[in-house]
């Protein structure tokens, strides 16, 4: 029999055990991704998205590449996997993946820059609590 040893990898995932429980995390990516869309300069922002900022379909706003638009929006939903934080901001981004407009990319930068401000977040799973996971839903 060979033992292999603890898990601190998997698929992307930082996983780190400790007594206390097990915190999932993809910082490593969250850091990389930042930095392959450029914005490792950019300022930092509390929020993934502005409570102001309500996206449409604008049809007078200034058009962007599909394909960067794209890969940003498939980066991000693989971040979300460890990441709840943002998983409402980019399902708002992705709807607009058929008509994009700056608006529209301006928001996702936007999420990016959280992410470069939160990049060691992740998810903490206490070995205190009981066995059973409990999730909340509005569906508002």
């Amino acid at each position: 029999m060979t033992v292999i040893g603890e898990l601190t990898h998997f698929l992307g995932l930082q996983i780190c055990q400790q007594d206390s429980g097990i915190f999932l995390s993809q910082s490593k990516y969250a850091k990389n991704l930042v930095k392959k869309f450029g914005l490792e300069s950019a300022s930092s922002v509390r929020t993934p998205m502005s409570l102001n900022v309500e996206l449409t379909v604008h049809l007078l706003d200034k058009n962007v590449d599909p394909s960067l638009y794209r890969s940003m929006i498939g980066s991000l939903l693989y971040l979300t996997a460890s990441r709840p934080d943002i998983g409402y901001s980019v399902g708002v981004c992705a709807r607009y993946q058929a008509n994009l407009k700056e608006s529209h990319m301006t928001a996702l930068k936007r999420i990016i820059k959280y992410v470069k401000t939160t990049a060691d977040f992740g998810m903490w799973y206490s070995k205190d609590t009981n066995d059973v996971f409990v999730g909340y839903s509005d569906v508002n």
